[in-house]
């Protein structure tokens, strides 16, 4: 007969915190958000401990170089994706792990054949008004010249119009050395009131652009998470295929820490590929695996050898695991009982093994609640996927941005590997959707607003780290009528003249 569970499966949104005594000192500017991403002993420090508890899905519409940057001068650290060739993903890595604070690759770029009317589609893609104009249309390519929004007006000039007609030409514009010094770059930008400073190699092939709006945000990073060469932490997806391959190429790269992207962790597919990091590597390479929902699955990744663990099944918003398959659980509750788990190993054997959740987040104080039931660190997909900073194009639908978003098992992705049972290598059924997201802006002010409300909610409890949280933090379980009247109700909204009478 099979096993059933006599609780009810529940999600982050069944859920509240109950205040705790807050003393004068809990407020959000003296809580700290530090916390272990892989294993430890009792006794000793984690040997990588992020600065906020947000990591990045391992989502080709999510992480990329440019996510990662972003996400790693915030404190957290993005996996990029695995779901493309090892050439391809290593030199992710190595972009990201090479990155000159302050000097950013240009990802607006065309040629001098091109048009004003290219011109406009670019910016309405990226939002970025200099445009590099290159011998081959690439951030790498020979420098040309430079469009800015002063060098033409949409009003009074034909849309078909070259590009070389009305660029700033090459021999009008001040540039860089290769070897130029953030300091010295940006010395060059006030002396020559200049917006942007691109730097170029001896054959003045672009490397980089300084922009002078850049220049202040340089001195707020102070959440940084860097290396011990002062690079930014980047971690990396891998599968439970190629992973011989793989993992060389992507430490060669210099990633810092590694995770298995798989729909359901507890197999012998994720033991053996653990096996062979350790066989190969010991404990110098960081390995995290999953997904689980129980506290079998967690206590077999544990004995694999898994730096971390992650856990949910089912429950992304492109997910579609649940309704395809019939398997999974509620967040919350799997989070719950792993967590659970995690301490009872810690307890038992002195080795902590830090829990990640993945998936369920709607609303910020989710994250909180995540927290509060146990998880070390979060990794979010449709939160980061929103930003500038995503690999995914920017589109306007009936006047509003919104950015494309899909899961890794929708037939967009094609990633088989992450739903691999040992078959055939194709992707039987889909287990995920092609979507759109609210364009959200730039992740530094978002994330900043989350960690914000997390640190509030925080205080509010009593708590100024994440283990005081978890173990001060009153957890309540609430009725459909409680969420009602937790929003607004009963009143005509000013702003939207909409009705919320329930």
């Amino acid at each position: 007969m099979a096993q059933y569970f006599s609780e009810v499966s529940r999600t982050f949104n069944e859920y509240l915190l109950i205040p705790g005594y807050s003393s004068a000192e809990c407020i959000p500017d003296n809580v700290s958000l530090r916390t272990p991403l892989v294993k430890f002993k009792k006794g000793e420090e984690c040997p990588l401990t992020m600065n906020i508890p947000l990591t990045s899905a391992i989502m080709q519409s999510v992480s990329g170089e440019k996510l990662a940057v972003a996400l790693a001068k915030e404190g957290g650290v993005s996996f990029i994706y695995g779901s493309q060739s090892i050439e391809s993903e290593a030199a992710m890595v190595s972009a990201a792990k090479s990155f000159k604070a302050g000097f950013v690759v240009s990802d607006s770029n065309l040629t001098p054949e091109d048009t004003l009317a290219d011109i406009i589609r670019l910016k309405t893609m990226t939002d970025h008004s200099t445009v590099a104009i290159t011998d081959d249309g690439t951030a790498t390519g020979k420098l040309l010249g430079l469009v800015t929004s002063r060098d033409y007006r949409i009003s009074r000039m034909d849309p078909s119009t070259k590009i070389k007609e009305f660029m700033t030409s090459f021999d009008r514009l001040i540039c860089g050395e290769e070897n130029t010094t953030l300091k010295q770059a940006n010395d060059i930008i006030w002396e020559n009131k200049l917006n942007c400073l691109p730097i170029v190699d001896k054959t003045g092939h672009l490397k980089y652009m300084v922009f002078r709006k850049d220049y202040d945000s340089h001195k707020e990073n102070v959440n940084e998470l860097l290396d011990k060469h002062k690079r930014y932490v980047v971690g990396a997806g891998i599968n439970t295929r190629d992973y011989e391959q793989r993992v060389p190429a992507l430490i060669e790269a210099g990633a810092d820490v590694l995770c298995i992207d798989s729909s359901e962790g507890y197999s012998e597919w994720q033991k053996r590929t653990i096996a062979f990091i350790r066989e190969q590597y010991g404990d110098t390479v960081k390995v995290g695996a999953g997904n689980v929902v129980d506290k079998d699955g967690f206590l077999f990744l544990a004995d694999a050898g898994a730096d971390f663990v992650k856990v949910g099944i089912g429950g992304g918003s492109i997910c579609i695991t649940r309704e395809t398959k019939g398997i999974g659980r509620g967040q919350a509750t799997a989070l719950i009982e792993v967590c659970k788990a995690r301490n009872e190993y810690y307890k038992k054997t002195g080795v902590y093994i830090p829990v990640c959740s993945d998936g369920g987040i709607v609303y910020d104080h989710h994250i909180t609640l995540a927290l509060a039931m146990g998880a070390d660190f979060l990794m979010l997909g449709r939160y980061f996927a929103r930003f500038d900073e995503s690999p995914t194009n920017r589109v306007n639908i009936g006047g509003t941005y919104y950015k494309e978003y899909w899961g890794e098992g929708s037939n967009r992705a094609r990633n088989w590997q992450r739903y691999d049972l040992g078959g055939d290598k194709k992707l039987s059924f889909e287990e995920g959707v092609d979507s759109y997201v609210p364009y959200a802006g730039s992740l530094k002010d978002n994330v900043n607003l989350s960690l914000m409300k997390v640190k509030s909610t925080m205080c509010n409890c009593g708590a100024l780290s994440i283990p005081e949280l978890q173990e001060k933090a009153k957890l309540t379980l609430v009725s459909a009528t409680s969420i009602v009247e937790g929003g607004a109700h009963d009143v005509i909204q000013k702003d939207t003249g909409v009705s919320q009478f329930k």
